[in-house]
């Protein structure tokens, strides 16, 4: 089949998941009060050509809205629930910077020591380098800021090179963390740390690696227990590459732009497949972008943040810590001007006057666009998606964002 013919397939098929939502969802009774998300889901889906979506929003610390629109399996003709799960990418770094600050709380790490205290890992040096010494100076507020030193756009991104990275190790893919980390480990950094912001997967692999050492237990394990479990979640988990080996109730994923690519994991290692279905290191993705979630889950752990003095899962402090503007340049202009936005411990954070902050994080793969958002007037919503792009190209999540911030107006005002 060619390229153009299955593109138009994959749009047909998206269409026709629009129209499954509009001709009857299956999620529960409808209740007039959120007409305007119920509108917005199915106009978008359909406008944008999605397969498949959910939406779920809080208000006051309590889930008030959660549906699903589309199709989350086009060969199975399994529609999107309320509680399917869907890879979430990056969303995942926030959940994991949680992790971190409850071991700041608990005393057992201190956000401003080298994060290399924790890594119990043998560096791969490549013959004729040494060393940056640099290494020892990246704190765990430098991974969670994305201040640590590397930059992607410069000397690229180690999630996407897992066979160079096994080839240099001298095994096979798929690539586990700990050799991500193990390899780069050997690389220079980009710039001093702390200096600027560069978005960095990688920090947020080296934390999953402290949290296994602060705790002597598995990175997926302390999440589960110790972050997710006090707020009642229960299904969220790391996600596995291959569709065989995903989850009761996980969506199938559709590249849009139908990229395909050689699949790293067995039983089909070596043939080529749609890029969502073991192209990619996924697995290896773990502490910055593997997790998988319901919308639902998203906005319950959203939520446990909106009033601190009630969270069960972080002090009070740690929580305004999570917010706080970062020194220098990651927090403000070259002239010393604050930034309107920036990155804190694990999410960006736009200040809305004092002690009043509106956050968020958006995940983006191959697949799936996703988008947390946190309001400072304690409306929250998660929005996730099972392809990444429109029918134009467009980032599913960027174009929503602004839609769903009116739709929240007109229902909570």
């Amino acid at each position: 089949m060619s390229a153009i013919s299955s593109r138009r397939q994959f749009l047909t098929r998206a269409a026709s998941a629009a129209t499954v939502f509009v001709t009857g969802s299956r999620a529960a009774a409808d209740n007039p009060h959120y007409a305007p998300f119920d509108q917005l889901m199915a106009g978008f889906i359909e406008e944008h050509k999605v397969p498949g979506a959910a939406l779920a929003v809080s208000h006051n610390r309590e889930v008030v809205y959660s549906k699903g629109f589309g199709i989350a399996d086009f060969d199975k003709k399994r529609h999107v629930e309320a509680d399917s799960l869907f890879r979430i990418a990056s969303i995942s770094k926030p959940i994991t910077a949680v992790a971190v600050l409850q071991l700041v709380d608990a005393g057992k790490v201190h956000l401003d020591e080298p994060v290399m205290n924790f890594i119990r890992l043998k560096p791969h040096i490549e013959p004729g380098k040494s060393p940056d010494p640099r290494w020892y100076k990246v704190t765990l507020r430098h991974c969670l800021q994305h201040t640590g030193g590397w930059d992607r756009d410069r000397s690229g991104d180690p999630i996407v090179i897992p066979n160079k990275i096994a080839s240099a190790l001298g095994t096979r893919v798929p690539v586990p963390p700990e050799d991500v980390v193990r390899y780069m480990m050997g690389q220079s950094l980009d710039f001093d740390p702390g200096l600027r912001f560069a978005y960095s997967n990688l920090g947020y692999l080296l934390l999953g690696r402290l949290i296994e050492t602060a705790t002597n237990r598995r990175y997926e394990e302390v999440v589960r227990q110790d972050v997710l479990a006090p707020l009642g979640i229960r299904n969220m988990q790391l996600g596995r590459a291959m569709p065989e080996r995903r989850a009761k109730g996980e969506v199938c994923y559709y590249d849009s732009k139908l990229g395909t690519g050689i699949c790293l994991y067995p039983p089909r290692a070596g043939e080529r497949v749609p890029f969502p279905d073991g192209a990619a290191n996924f697995e290896g993705y773990e502490a910055h972008g593997a997790w998988i979630a319901s919308a639902v889950d998203l906005v319950k752990f959203a939520s446990a943040f909106d009033s601190p003095s009630l969270c069960p899962i972080l002090s009070r402090s740690t929580i305004q810590s999570m917010w706080q503007r970062p020194h220098g340049l990651p927090g403000h202009d070259a002239k010393g001007r604050p930034l309107d936005s920036y990155y804190g411990l694990g999410w960006s954070v736009r200040p809305q006057g004092p002690h009043r902050f509106t956050t968020w994080h958006s995940g983006y793969i191959s697949g799936a666009s996703t988008l947390l958002v946190r309001r400072h007037d304690g409306i929250n919503w998660a929005v996730l998606f099972n392809s990444a792009r429109s029918a134009s190209g467009k980032v599913l999540a960027s174009l929503i964002d602004s839609l769903r911030h009116r739709a929240a107006i007109e229902v909570f005002t």
